[in-house]
């Protein structure tokens, strides 16, 4: 396949075919089935943490990137009045898949096809608005955020989560190098951590919590903290000095530590953050 440029549906269906990149294929929700890709994400420690931040109470949500509808459906079977924005018409990674997806489902998800920085709303109509590994994606970051203050109601949540991020502007090139897809539609973009606050606090937002890379499963899943933890002991146990002091980890205190310190230290480009904000209410 040629490198400059698919789209973002064909560099996917590629990814589908190749038999050596199944485990990726399901971390990434691109099941045959987008029924079954769905009902796994409402299922998923990823989903579950993300709703223990959602607001208490369900109103309207506006599903922003929704891509193939995983979120869509997730805020719907939970209750939310949804509103599934997503600009390309794809029945595969798109609108299409959303359209097939409330339908085989009987969800009341309605579909926008459009750009996040300009939605054909009114003002103040929603509750929530949730963006899942959209952010890094916008066309102009600070105008994305204000179009979605705009949108939120006063006193609206803003959940943004599993954005890429970068040290600096030469990590660039390195985390491009490094994903799957990048080099076959070339729509991967990080913005550093400095960037995403200044667009949001610009917009309006009071910036309730910054979930950093190791913070939680949020960010890290596919791992769990069991396969999470197996990992990170398999490499302890690869280093002499230390070997001897993978079991430590065992220790739930002792592991909750060695993700914040993991947070801290982790300079990868590409990793991953998510942010909760607020629209003040007044």
């Amino acid at each position: 396949m040629s490198a400059k440029f698919v789209s973002w549906e064909e560099a996917v269906s590629w990814l589908i075919s190749q038999p050596d990149k199944q485990d990726l294929v399901r971390d990434c929700y691109y099941d045959a089935s987008v029924t079954e890709a769905a009902q796994r994400y409402w299922k998923s420690p990823e989903w579950q943490t993300v709703k223990a931040i959602l607001p208490s109470s369900f109103g309207k949500a506006l599903d922003l990137g929704a891509g193939r509808g995983i979120a869509s459906y997730a805020l719907s079977k939970d209750g939310w009045d949804v509103l599934a924005v997503e600009p390309d018409p794809s029945n595969l990674v798109g609108a299409g898949a959303i359209e097939h997806l409330a339908q085989s489902e009987a969800l009341p998800i309605q579909i926008m096809k459009e750009f996040g920085e300009k939605i054909n709303c009114e003002s103040a109509s929603f509750d929530l608005v949730f963006a899942r590994q959209v952010l890094h994606h916008a066309h102009n970051l600070h105008q994305l955020c204000k179009e979605v203050y705009r949108l939120l109601k006063p006193g609206g949540s803003f959940i943004a989560v599993r954005d890429h991020v970068v040290s600096s502007q030469v990590d660039l090139p390195v985390f491009w190098n490094i994903h799957p897809l990048h080099h076959l539609y070339g729509g991967e973009n990080a913005f550093k951590e400095t960037e995403y606050l200044s667009a949001m606090r610009e917009a309006g937002f009071e910036i309730k919590r910054i979930i950093r890379s190791f913070d939680s499963i949020i960010n890290y899943a596919p791992y769990t903290d069991e396969s999470l933890k197996e990992a990170l002991k398999a490499r302890l146990a690869k280093l002499p000095v230390l070997s001897h002091m993978s079991g430590i980890l065992n220790s739930r205190w002792v592991f909750e530590l060695t993700l914040k310190w993991l947070s801290y230290i982790d300079r990868r480009p590409g990793r991953l953050y998510s942010f909760v904000c607020i629209k003040p209410a007044n």
